[in-house]
Formats: structure tokens, C-alpha cells, sequence
């Protein structure tokens, strides 16, 4: 609760003549009223403040940076601006498979991502909660999002990966973890983070992150990587690195031949000028 409330005493010398036992009571009973009263005040913000988190659970608040298509939830968290060909990589941080593509291509997304011609969008998706039970990566997804508004998601998902937990003990769904792999992280508030975990704030957008994974169709597993929104086959098995830059590039230069074609188009069209 906001605020703290005081008691003060105060020294009243204008009833000297009164008998004192009398003064007594008249400051028990003050002093019970005000009791009385700090306990009505408590209690009732205790019941709002659960009914408020309970109320967070449910709704879905994209993280700081979000993005997505104009008139749909924000769901993709981009490491780069905008630039010719957006990467986008489903990961379930429960999932052995998502951590082994995640170590796998670690240093290729790094070049990608110096190379200017790529964007990275993570999406998160929670199919291990149903394949091994728990709510484990549910748990994980949303305190990655609550990382992502300190600008520490690629940090605090690197601590996941190295101390992804036995996934039949739903290790991730234990908050003390949680909050021990975001000091690792480093650079992230404990009291904004705590609440942003404990209250729920970004379950809603992670349900609703995964429920468009599953209406896409794109698989039933983590990983999934898209190219400019064209699924790469295989990305968890005949997917290799250098095909993946192959991949990257083929598509930047196709963007960059369209943008050509659409500029020498445009010019054509100023230099005959109107049509009759």
C-alpha cells in the first residue's frame, strides 16, 4: 500500500481540572476508534489489491517495445529496428528443443544482427506446459516479458537457457528461480520486477501469444523461425546455420530488387508525366 499512516500523541492541557481517570478513558476509546479504523482501512485494501491481481492475470498488456501488426496485440519482441528481412523465432523456454536451437545458432544471430540486414522478432509459446504438464514456461514467458520492460529479455532468457530446470518437477513455475535468474540477468529492478511476476501483469499477453501460435498452424513444437512471415522448414532439425544465413540473404536481396523496381517504376511514371 502507497503511503504510510501515523499515530501521533499529542499533549492536551485544557482539560487540567477534569479527574484523570476520565481522561483516560476518553484517550482509550480515541485510541480504539483509530485502531478499529487502520484495521477497516487494511483489510478492505487487502481484498482490492487481490481482486486487482487477480484482475492482471486475465489481461493482456504487451511489454515495453512490443510489436505487431497495426489493429492486433502486440506480440513479437524486436531486438533491432526495422530493416529489410524480420527474423521471427517461436521459443517455448520450457522446452529442451528450444534450448538447444537457442545455444545452436547463438553466434549466428549475433552476425545476422551486425550485419544490418536482419531483425529479430521472439515469440513465446508454451507448448511444453502441455506436453510435460505445469505451468512452468507460462511462468518463465511472462517473467521474460516483465524483463523485456527493463530492456533485459535477451539477458534474462540466457539465464533460462543455463539453468533450465527438470521439466518434470516444472522447475520454471517456481517464482524464487525466477527471481535468482533475473539478479544473474544483472541491471534489472527486484521491486519492478517482483511485481510485475507476482501479480501477473503480462500472463494475458502470453496466453494470447500463444493461442495466434496455435491458430497459425505453424507446428505443434517450439522452435519455429519465419523469414519476412515464409516458415523455414525443419528449423529444430535439417535447419543448419549456413543454410539459415543463405536463407537471410537471399531474401534481403530479393527486398532490395523490389525496392529497385518499385523506385525505377515511380521514376518512369514523374518523367512522362499525367496521361492524357
Amino acid at each position: 500500500m502507497a503511503g504510510s499512516t501515523e499515530l501521533k500523541e499529542g499533549n492536551d492541557q485544557s482539560g487540567k481540572g477534569a479527574p484523570r481517570r476520565g481522561r483516560r478513558r476518553d484517550n482509550w476509546r480515541h485510541y480504539t476508534v483509530i485502531v478499529v479504523g487502520l484495521a477497516v482501512v487494511y483489510g478492505a485494501a487487502a481484498t482490492l489489491g487481490a481482486y486487482v491481481r487477480s484482475g492482471k492475470a486475465d489481461a493482456v498488456v504487451a511489454p515495453a517495445d512490443a510489436t505487431g501488426p497495426a489493429g492486433k496485440t502486440k506480440l513479437a519482441l524486436p531486438v533491432k529496428p526495422t530493416v529489410p528481412v524480420t527474423l521471427t523465432v517461436y521459443e517455448d523456454l520450457g522446452s529442451p528443443a528450444s534450448r538447444a536451437f537457442a545455444q545452436r545458432y547463438a553466434d549466428t544471430f549475433t552476425q545476422l544482427l551486425a550485419s544490418g540486414q536482419v531483425q529479430i522478432d521472439y515469440r513465446l509459446v508454451t507448448q511444453s506446459d502441455k506436453q510435460y504438464g505445469g505451468s512452468g514456461a507460462k511462468a518463465a514467458a511472462a517473467a521474460a516479458a516483465c524483463a523485456q520492460d527493463q530492456g533485459r529479455f535477451t539477458q534474462f532468457v540466457d539465464q533460462v537457457w543455463q539453468h533450465q530446470s527438470d521439466l518434470a518437477h516444472d522447475g520454471l513455475g517456481n517464482r524464487k528461480l525466477l527471481f535468482a535468474l533475473a539478479k544473474k540477468a544483472g541491471k534489472i529492478n527486484e521491486g519492478t520486477f517482483r511485481s510485475c511476476v507476482e501479480t501477473g501483469e503480462r500472463q494475458g499477453w502470453v496466453a494470447a501469444s500463444q493461442a495466434e501460435f496455435a491458430a497459425a498452424a505453424l507446428g505443434d513444437d517450439a522452435p519455429v523461425v519465419t523469414v519476412n512471415e515464409v516458415p523455414v522448414p525443419g528449423a529444430g532439425t535439417s535447419l543448419t546455420p549456413k543454410k539459415l544465413r543463405a536463407l537471410v540473404q537471399k531474401e534481403a536481396q530479393r527486398v532490395a530488387d523490389q525496392k529497385v523496381s518499385e523506385r525505377s517504376a515511380t521514376a518512369t511514371t514523374v518523367a512522362s508525366g499525367p496521361s492524357a
